[in-house]
């Protein structure tokens, strides 16, 4: 059986207790030593075969997958395995030759920043949708045209942008193009090695970001946020506004802000 696990942004504890549990029970671990911090090998029992996926080919951890018989194997993913984690081959290749495989989903390192930030990242009137994306970079090809970051940033809302720390000034053109529905003033966030011990944050706008990324010497492991919900007027959802209702609660009585509960329906 292989288990695909996501490590989450850094912090040992924020991996699920599933996660955990897979790590505890594996005789072989791949982690990337350059993406994951050491500390959640603690997870592994003593006997584990534990290799580091940094100086390793697809070819290398997949031929672990096909060699591994009846063993568990946990391929530690950073964040979630589901975010820039080339998980879909490993996917594949594992569909293609009848091997067991689970995913177990990790914190990513947006949510992670969301907390560091402490601001919610879907707000009324401010936005109502989160992108991930990055920079096309090295990968050019692997990037369609119509996902740029300056594509996403004609629409707005809020961006997390990862793998894009060491070209500062192309990403802040980028997100100021032509047409785009930021500006220079935008609040932006530069979080980098989220909930690890060395986590550093910058608060800035985009008009400051090329500046702040370069000065802050992060290339790797950076994560920067772009949206109005850094620092924008909140307004409040209707969820739980005493004038709105739904299938669980009645609107409240005149003159009185108290709950309603629906009754259930024999």
């Amino acid at each position: 059986m292989i288990s695909f696990v996501g490590a989450g942004p850094g912090d040992p504890e924020l991996i699920t207790i599933k996660g955990r549990d897979r790590l505890s029970e594996a005789a072989t671990v791949i982690w990337a030593s350059s993406l994951v911090p050491q500390e959640l090998l603690s997870h592994c029992n003593d006997d584990a075969v534990i290799l580091d996926s940094a100086g390793m080919t697809l070819e290398d951890v997949l031929h672990v997958y096909a060699s591994s018989g009846d063993s568990k194997v946990v391929r530690l993913h950073s964040g979630d395995p589901s975010v820039y984690g080339a998980l879909q081959e490993q996917i594949d290749f594992c569909i293609e030759n009848q091997i067991s495989f689970e995913i177990v989903p990790g914190v990513t390192s947006v949510a992670a920043a969301a907390a560091i930030l402490q601001r919610e990242f879907t707000i009324p009137a401010l936005s109502q949708s989160v992108v991930f994306t990055r920079l096309a970079g090295k990968t050019k090809a692997s990037m369609p045209k119509r996902e740029s970051v300056s594509a996403y940033a004609k629409i707005g809302g809020t961006l997390g942008i990862f793998l894009s720390g060491a070209r500062p000034q192309e990403l802040q053109d980028e997100l100021l193009c032509e047409g785009s529905a930021f500006n220079k003033s935008t609040p932006a966030a530069i979080v980098i090695r989220a909930t690890w011990s060395d986590e550093k944050v910058v608060i800035t706008n985009i008009g400051s970001l090329a500046k702040e990324m370069a000065t802050s010497g992060a290339n790797r492991t950076v994560l920067v946020i772009v949206g109005e919900v850094l620092s924008g007027p909140t307004k409040r959802s209707h969820l739980y506004s005493p004038n709105y209702a739904h299938r669980f609660r009645k609107r409240s009585l005149p003159g009185t802000t108290t709950g309603r509960p629906v009754k259930e329906r024999p």
